[in-house]
């Protein structure tokens, strides 16, 4: 079925229309309250906010930038900008200040959206030296005078309507599939950000196309609540938060993902979108929690937990082992649901790759986890499994009308309606990156299998080639040591080296409950402890046992501090910026190659 070109707003008017007239739509906590919108009041504020965004003087084509938490605001106005034919720019709220310069300036952003002035703090020593901006708008209020208050662009808009009722209207009938929706800029491991050009049908073909792969009808979803806690900011949670919309559900933005377990207690949801590592957290707190249990009970729940790392939702287990599977699930797997809020339907994982092993555990518990993969420059889905043929280790098949196919040098190509404009204000990368044919060059490594399925086996650029002349994908290494519950996070060393090496974050708390088992207490600082590094040690080994001889960790350097965005080791998608962390630990690195 190939789909007629359409836009954001075309798609989001049918889905409006699913609300029943009082109906919430969007609940954000904020303070720990959680602060209800319906549909009337979210479309009057969007109308509202639009009109108040032209009498600042927004028009068709300009650049609104939105620098802001996950909140109700955040997608009214994302829908304002989008209904006056203008461009969204989000910022990551991790972005630090001169990356936030260098976006408004070559976005030529007219209009800055911030939500408070904790927010705006990096922002405002350098907004008098960008010349474009002519408004900074405050959603939450501010004590800077020269901030525009939200209301106060609600009223602006209402006084507009009053003097120009038609006008919306007229602006909605001009925007069509090929306009700019949105310039998002990606940061990448290295380099300076992009600007990653989508156009309206760019990601209204990509929530069209996703809507067949959701593990539920249309009818199933509406009026159901969903939770939200990745950025809105990235086009992933963005597009999702589209769909949500399209389908009729009730969708709520939690405040701190410290405290998602008493918000899947509140909010019960149906489905959510999430990255691999939430799962990773998940499954070794599982784990972790029968360590508080003791005799018959300890065994059973250890035996359910372990029978479902070796579960297969492609082929369920049958007879003895059907039998085996409904006595956990009465026993073990029943109570872990409730902690998802009892009524979790499913969750897609997108963001990077999910370890086969997750991917088995959830999906044995009883709840729909699938895997997509997709980028910024592909709106952002490309392939996402099919909740009727669950393969392990794959992404899934290309959605309707995108193709995908692998180069000769094993590059994964997708070619589709998907397919971002370009670069803004670069077409020699925009030319370098997408052929003359329409097919864009993802920059990861993969495989089809017969049936058309996708796996991604690493990063083009992250692939290293040791002394030896063997190549190694680092990330496969490093998704094998973060599955343990004593890991944290991994970076795999051995570019042009004679062997692979690991830095490694352990999860300290987890390796001092571990430890104080058996009556033993670590000592300061915990990365030199004897105990430790052969706890640590030990699941490096069973990793091992796992890879290729050349590929195997042979030394390891413990990190007392965790890679973050803040310190500039991780990008707002959570990436490892590999060249920072070469640079940053040198001297830890060198160390595991002395001799």
């Amino acid at each position: 079925m190939k789909y007629k070109p359409t836009t954001i707003i075309d798609v989001l008017e049918k889905g409006m229309k699913r609300y029943p007239t009082d109906s919430l739509i969007i609940s954000t906590k904020r303070g720990g309250k959680w602060i209800e919108t319906d549909i009337e009041s979210y479309r009057k504020q969007i109308d509202d906010f639009a009109l108040g965004l032209y009498a600042l003087g927004v028009r068709p084509g300009d650049k609104v930038s939105l620098h802001s938490e996950n909140s109700t605001e955040w997608v009214i106005c994302d829908q304002a900008v989008l209904i006056l034919g203008a461009v969204n720019v989000p910022i990551y709220t991790t972005q630090p200040g001169e990356q936030i310069k260098y976006i408004l300036e070559n976005s030529e952003a007219k209009v800055h959206i911030v939500s408070t002035d904790e927010m705006f703090e990096d922002t405002k020593p350098i907004m008098k030296s960008i010349k474009g901006v002519k408004t900074v708008i405050s959603m939450h209020g501010s004590k800077h005078k020269k901030l525009k208050n939200y209301d106060a662009v609600l009223k602006m808009g209402q006084k507009q309507k009053e003097e120009t009722p038609g006008l919306l209207e007229e602006f909605k009938s001009k925007i069509g599939p090929d306009d700019l929706a949105t310039l998002i800029y990606t940061s990448g491991t290295t380099g300076t950000p992009k600007g990653v050009m989508l156009t309206h049908n760019n990601i209204a073909s990509n929530i069209q196309a996703s809507l067949e792969r959701v593990p539920f009808t249309m009818e199933e979803i509406k009026g159901q609540n969903v939770l939200s806690y990745l950025p809105l900011s990235h086009v992933f949670e963005r597009m999702i938060t589209y769909m949500y919309i399209r389908m009729g559900a009730k969708i709520h933005y939690i405040e701190d993902v410290e405290e998602i377990r008493d918000d899947f207690s509140y909010v019960k949801p149906y489905f959510f979108a999430t990255v691999p590592r939430l799962l990773e957290k998940i499954q070794t707190g599982i784990k972790v929690r029968g360590q508080e249990l003791t005799g018959i009970k300890k065994n059973l729940y250890y035996w359910a937990v372990y029978l479902a790392e070796e579960y297969d939702p492609e082929h369920p287990p049958k007879g003895l082992g059907a039998i085996k599977h409904r006595i956990a699930d009465m026993v073990v797997y029943s109570k872990i649901r409730e902690l998802f809020g009892g009524n979790l339907r499913g969750m897609i994982s997108g963001g990077a790759a999910l370890s086969p092993d997750i991917f088995r555990f959830i999906n044995a518990l009883g709840v729909y986890c699938g895997q997509g993969y997709g980028l910024t420059e592909t709106s952002p889905v490309i392939t996402v499994q099919d909740p009727d043929n669950m393969r392990i280790g794959s992404s899934g098949k290309a959605i309707t009308d995108v193709e995908i196919k692998i180069a000769e040098d094993n590059e994964i190509l997708a070619r589709g309606p998907n397919i971002m404009k370009g670069y803004y204000k670069d077409p020699k990368l925009t030319k370098e990156i997408i052929t003359e044919n329409g097919w864009f060059k993802t920059g990861d490594i993969g495989k089809i299998d017969k049936d058309g399925n996708l796996y991604i086996t690493d990063r083009k650029k992250s692939l290293f080639k040791l002394s030896t002349g063997k190549y190694v994908a680092p990330q496969n290494v490093e998704n094998k040591l973060i599955s343990s519950g004593y890991i944290e996070q991994a970076v795999v060393i051995g570019y042009q080296r004679k062997y692979c090496s690991a830095l490694i974050v352990p999860n300290y708390d987890n390796i001092n409950k571990r430890l104080a088992r058996n009556g033993y207490v670590a000592e300061e600082p915990l990365k030199n402890d004897k105990k430790v590094i052969e706890l640590i040690q030990g699941e490096i080994d069973k990793v091992n046992e796992t890879l290729s001889p050349w590929e195997t960790v042979k030394k390891f350097n413990m990190l007392e501090k965790p890679l973050t965005i803040d310190s500039g080791e991780l990008t707002p998608t959570m990436k490892v910026k590999r060249p920072v962390v070469m640079e940053k630990y040198e001297k830890e690195i060198e160390e595991l190659y002395e001799d």
